[in-house]
């Protein structure tokens, strides 16, 4: 199991990225969570199999048509054991 926090910049916030983060998680059996944070920036934090962590990283670095990402900054992370993912 891997888990990686993310830091996405970018018209993020407000276009739905969160809910399409949400989905992909659903559609890679990743836990974790997505928020948004007060500088219009949005953390991911997400655990799972190494290969579904990649596919999942790289559905969110596309993001809704709507959004824009700019910055994508990739951190792993000591594992916590997740149980599921949600929309903080």
């Amino acid at each position: 199991m891997k888990r990686v926090r993310v830091i996405v910049g970018g018209r993020v916030q407000g276009v739905g990225f969160r809910y399409f983060v949400a989905k992909g998680a659903r559609a890679y059996c990743i836990s974790g969570y997505v928020q948004n944070l007060s500088d219009g920036r949005v953390e991911i934090d997400a655990e799972g199999e190494s290969e579904n962590i990649h596919h999942f990283l790289n559905t969110c670095k596309k993001g809704p048509d709507i959004s824009e990402v700019d910055t994508f900054l990739v951190s792993e992370i000591p594992y916590y054991g997740f149980n599921r993912f949600k929309i903080k």
